[in-house]
């Protein structure tokens, strides 16, 4: 059954955050028909067309997406296969006079006498900017419930203000509440972020915009041969590791829904492809969208196929196998592979990639010749391979956890995540950008039930970047109100792009580069809710910036948990193609917020005059200093002191990829401030009493110096609620060594490029 979309609705005039949730008109329950069932029940206020439920938590099960049944008002969907502990988190999708809205997620424990968790508050107006002060009510599905809240920031308990009617906001501030019943579990934190007293609304902007002159659209109507020497034409601009790798042309290739023959798109550096249905199979590919070790300079491997994606859209393969083999910063999502999957080249050779989201495999997934590679929340007719590190989360077809022999990690859910925001075609036409739920205990792709479930925005709410555009005219589009739309290119910035208002969405094709200028910052995000980062390529200027990127302001101590900010296919380079500097590149203050998929790179090799120890100066690449941060395919290298730092209680991370600096001159300038040899990959804070990974490696080849050393790749408090699963060091080439895995775990790094292995720590 396909489960429908919630539509953004406009609840004020100027609005631009997502629809105040109607909490109020419903009453929904649970009930227990037998030990093995569970009877979901919506009664809506007024009169629905159609109610859907979406559900997670039946063993076996990924996301369900069920139209309920109505029977004299009131709508039910009986749900088997349950047995007494399991937790069934669940929410509606109902239609009231035309629009449609989402509730919030309910839970209920099977077997638990009917206990249920009180249904989180919701805002009425919601968080978003607005011109003038705003009364604020609060409200909880559950009835009798009371509410608590807070106007600091800080997280509610049960001793905090009580909600007994509305409230003003005056000025920008973030209102968080929980709702709390005798009898039942407490409500998670909710929160609402308001930003007073500037313009509220993004100026119409056009639903068929001009995407200027790097953005290829396709449609079916066009030949074939026309299609084919277009992307050709691309291609060839763009292929080569010698002359594209650090090149300044972008392009993209979006095909509009329809069934294309005959295709055959090899994507070059980039270049991102990507399908304009709602859906992947919207888009029909007869033929091939393809990465190999395209050039003689290659010598056979894929070691430098870099800045490259595919994205929404179905491959029929022409012959049987679609290949990508790629190496970092080519994300593979919402793809749906109607044959096999071969992440290596055709001669075999060498590649370190990779990874893999929202993606369904008809036949075998085959990685071969693949260092490591991190698939999540994906189904896979089978999967084959395994070097050093293969890590899957929500993936069915996946293989069972065996590291280290194979090196495969598998967990059969992740956390929580929320698929990439993506642009689309309407049946009208017009252009919108699509913002996918938020899910949590994930396993399989969004949409392999029918639609992902979400909303929609119109690009009349997006301002386009596009060549021309400076920091100036795109941080007015920001104060206006405005999402962000940037179009291939590079993007020189002489002030900091600011983020200010919660729901914002950034998304970039065809990997638009922002170069800071004159050693400033090149974005700042706000500590506010639903801040959407997708796409975009950070690329240090010649003038140090303390960071890139920074999400939340220091000592960011909001709870974001039920709509939090996500980075993803987000990329850093410190050199390469300028003699680029860079203190962070990427630095992370808010609680809650998830980093999905990004390559943070000091360059190793670039063009003449941009690499070396004094040249592409960067300290590190992430820090986290906010709570509950989760990383999802974490890749991090050649930093020139610590890689990460994370100071953040609670955080995780699935998947980590690093290698240490290649141009270490001597071991006295790499020795840490503890005084141990080297400086770890991957360090958590001391004060750290909670943090939990799986997957990580990390790599020496310490070039320009193979005496030099590091005493461990992973340094971590010694405490139980700290726990590491599937690491390991490799020391390439033997080109200098790693005394330990973590801590003092772990032998030394040998000859033979071949990897030390600890299952898990402690």
């Amino acid at each position: 059954m396909l489960a429908l979309v919630a539509s953004a609705l406009l609840v004020a005039a100027g609005l631009t955050a997502p629809a105040a949730l109607a909490a109020d008109d419903y009453t929904q329950s649970v009930t227990q028909p037998s030990s093995t069932q569970a009877q979901i029940n919506f009664t809506p206020t007024t009169p629905a067309l159609y109610v859907d439920v979406h559900y997670t938590g039946v063993p076996g099960l990924g996301q369900q997406n069920v139209r309920m049944t109505n029977g004299s008002g009131t709508w039910r969907t009986t749900v088997n296969g349950l047995s007494s502990g399991n937790v069934l988190d669940y929410w509606f999708t109902y239609e009231k006079n035309g629009p449609q809205y989402d509730t919030p997620h309910f839970s209920y424990t099977v077997g638990g006498g009917g206990t249920t968790t009180v249904a989180a508050p919701t805002f009425s107006p919601p968080g978003g900017t607005y011109s003038s002060a705003q009364t604020v009510t609060i409200s909880s599905a559950t009835a009798g419930a009371t509410i608590r809240y807070t106007v600091d920031g800080s997280t509610p308990t049960a001793s905090s203000t009580v909600y007994s009617g509305p409230i003003s906001v005056p000025n920008s501030r973030t209102v968080n509440a929980i709702a709390l019943k005798s009898g039942s579990t407490t409500s998670p934190v909710s929160s609402a972020s308001y930003t007073i007293g500037t313009q509220a609304g993004c100026p119409t902007q056009s639903d068929t915009p001009n995407f200027g002159p790097n953005v290829r659209i396709f449609d079916p109507g066009m030949s074939a041969a026309t299609i084919q020497a277009q992307l050709d034409t691309d291609f060839n601009n763009q292929k080569d590791t010698l002359t594209a790798q650090f090149a300044e042309r972008r392009v993209a290739h979006l095909f509009k829904p329809g069934t294309y023959n005959n295709v055959h798109d090899n994507v070059g550096f980039y270049t991102s492809v990507a399908g304009l249905g709602q859906n992947p199979g919207d888009v029909l590919i007869n033929g091939d969208v393809t990465v190999d070790a395209f050039n003689a300079s290659d010598n056979g491997v894929a070691l430098q196929n870099f800045w490259r994606s595919a994205e929404n859209l179905a491959v029929n393969p022409s012959g049987g196998q679609e290949r990508w083999a790629v190496a970092q910063a080519a994300p593979f999502r919402r793809m749906d592979v109607r044959g096999g999957l071969q992440l290596y080249p055709a001669s075999y050779g060498y590649a370190s990639g990779g990874y893999i989201a929202d993606t369904k495999v008809a036949g075998q997934a085959a990685s071969v010749s693949q260092q490591q590679w991190y698939t999540r929340d994906s189904a896979l007719g089978s999967w084959n391979g395994g070097v050093w590190n293969m890590v899957f989360s929500g993936t069915s077809g996946a293989p069972a956890t065996t590291f280290p022999n194979p090196p495969e990690t598998t967990l059969a859910t992740t956390p929580v995540s929320r698929d990439v925001p993506y642009l689309y075609v309407d049946g009208t036409g017009k252009y919108r950008v699509f913002l996918p739920s938020l899910r949590t205990n994930v396993s399989g792709p969004s949409w392999a039930n029918g639609s992902t479930p979400g909303t929609s925005a119109p690009m009349s709410q997006f301002y386009v970047v596009k060549s021309g555009d400076t920091a100036a005219s795109i941080n007015n589009a920001l104060a206006a109100g405005c999402n962000l739309f940037f179009t291939p290119g590079i993007y020189h910035l002489n002030q900091t792009l600011n983020v200010t208002r919660a729901n914002t969405t950034i998304l970039g094709i065809g990997y638009p580069t922002l170069v800071p200028d004159n050693g400033v910052n090149a974005m700042q995000v706000s500590d506010v809710d639903g801040v959407r980062l997708k796409g975009l390529l950070f690329d240090a200027g010649t003038a140090n910036s303390q960071a890139l990127l920074t999400v939340g302001q220091s000592g960011s101590s909001a709870s974001h948990a039920a709509n939090p900010t996500t980075v993803q296919d987000v990329f850093f380079r410190i050199g390469g193609e300028l003699a680029g500097k860079a203190t962070n590149s990427l630095i992370v203050n808010s609680s809650d917020t998830i980093i999905d998929h990004i390559w943070a790179w000091r360059a190793d090799h670039g063009n003449a005059g941009t690499v070396g120890w004094n040249t592409n100066t960067a300290d590190t690449g992430l820090v986290v200093n906010g709570a509950n941060v989760l990383a999802t395919g974490l890749f991090v290298e050649h930093y020139q002191k610590y890689q990460v730092i994370w100071n953040g209680q609670g955080g995780k991370t699935i998947f980590f990829q690093n290698e240490m600096p290649y141009d270490v001159p001597n071991q006295a300038s790499w020795n840490a401030p503890s005084g141990v040899a080297g400086y770890a990959a991957y360090k958590v804070g001391s004060n750290v009493t909670s943090h939990e990974a799986w997957g990580l490696g990390s790599y020496c080849f310490f070039d320009t110096n193979p005496a030099v050393s590091s005493y461990h790749a992973f340094e971590v408090p010694n405490t139980s609620g700290v726990r590491f699963h599937s690491l390991l060091t490799v020391s390439l080439n033997y080109r200098g060594t790693i005394t330990h895995v973590i801590n003092d775990t772990g032998g030394t790094t040998p000859s033979g490029t071949v990897p030390v292995n600890v299952v898990s720590y402690p």
